[in-house]
């Protein structure tokens, strides 16, 4: 079941697996680096108002899943998580700033997909059944 948040003018249950990896898949998140990015991820998304439901950090990688409100798109999430961890991470570990002169730490891109409890099919589903007297359109205008 999803995790329904409520806003001063929503209700949303918005939840997206998010992965990424740092530059050249360089292994460097163990001990305390991925303890303090840890910390940095959570922050960040309590900062947002972003529940983290799941999280993992592998020595290359980070995987996400995350309930976020409207307001946040994923990229947006990405570009301050990303951002804020890179530049907070090569400050506390000298070992990074070294390894990572050119001040980016994790890799240009990542993966992003959409959680829910309704397939696409079921949403398919309900949208054709809506009442509209034509079968052949794929984007519909329903007669009242």
């Amino acid at each position: 079941m999803g995790y329904i948040h409520y806003g001063s003018h929503t209700v949303y249950d918005i939840q997206y697996h998010i992965v990424w990896t740092t530059k050249y898949r360089y292994k460097i998140l163990h001990g305390k680096v991925a303890e303090r990015l840890r910390e940095l991820i959570r922050q960040g998304c309590e900062a947002r108002n972003i529940k983290i439901v799941r999280g993992s950090i592998g020595k290359e990688h980070v995987h996400l899943l995350v309930s976020c409100p409207p307001n946040i798109a994923p990229s947006k999430l990405l570009q301050y998580l990303k951002g804020r961890s890179s530049k907070m991470l090569q400050e506390e570990f000298k070992e990074l700033r070294q390894r990572y002169w050119g001040q980016h730490l994790w890799a240009s891109g990542y993966f992003c997909r959409t959680v829910g409890t309704v397939t696409e099919e079921t949403i398919k589903q309900y949208i054709e059944n809506q009442d509209n007297g034509r079968d052949d359109e794929t984007f519909k205008i329903v007669k009242d």
